[in-house]
């Protein structure tokens, strides 16, 4: 008899489509590994975090000052959020997901960052739409906002967060934005000159970091873009 080499660790119905959390064992590596599927979209792999891990890096290096107030949106398998807490002058760390299942796995402790992203006591889970946040009046702005939602500024996971892409949209996300502040985008396409011009008719200097990591599934290199762009006054 064949032996599955997939574990299924939880399946919700979403009104994004079907959420499936999974753990593989992966032969070549000799590894587990955890995925996550919206319907039949692959969304992310804890073999592939080096661009998650740097959307924090790249975002937080461009930051100054101390005691800063961080928001991520998405929190996914939680390594770009653990990466944002190892940086000491983070004070706070709001994480914001659409997906209860999703801050549901981490309280469970079901992904290998959960206990570490749970149990500082910097961090706060939020169930809500971070699109519509943006869209909101701002009250207490944030100095670096972290986005790794969709796929690319081009390809979204749901229509209605088309509009945060556009001059108007990044106007919002500024307004959110202490002085100094600094926006960071995860995206899974190549630099985007269109998307680039935009952030550039709103935000000071932007600049898109190609961000390269080994595919030990392929044999080759795969990349990843993080687009950086800072609020100066």
């Amino acid at each position: 008899m064949a032996i599955s080499r997939f574990e299924e660790l939880d399946f919700q119905e979403t009104p994004m489509g079907e959420l499936n959390l999974r753990r593989r064992r992966e032969p070549t590596l000799d590894v587990d590994v955890y995925e996550v599927k919206l319907g039949e979209e692959y969304l992310m792999s804890s073999l592939f975090t080096v661009a998650e891990i740097a959307l924090s890096d790249l975002g937080l290096a461009a930051a100054s000052g101390e005691a800063l107030r961080v928001v991520n949106g998405g929190l996914g398998l939680g390594y770009t959020a653990v990466a944002a807490l190892a940086d000491p002058r983070v004070a706070s760390l709001e994480v914001i997901d659409a997906l209860p299942a999703v801050i549901d796995w981490h309280n469970r402790g079901l992904l290998p960052v959960s206990a570490e992203l749970t149990g500082d006591s910097r961090t706060t889970l939020t169930h809500a739409d971070f699109f519509a946040v943006m869209r909101a009046q701002p009250t207490e702005p944030y100095d670096v906002i972290l986005l790794d939602v969709d796929h690319s500024p081009r390809h979204q996971l749901d229509p209605s967060h088309a509009d945060l892409y556009t001059v108007e949209g990044l106007r919002r996300v500024r307004a959110h934005l202490t002085a100094g502040g600094v926006f960071a985008l995860w995206s899974d396409d190549p630099a985007d000159d269109e998307f680039m011009e935009r952030l550039g008719q709103v935000f000071e200097n932007p600049t898109a970091h190609a961000v390269d990591f080994d595919n030990a599934l392929t044999g080759g290199v795969s990349s990843n873009t993080v687009y950086v762009a800072t609020k100066l006054a």
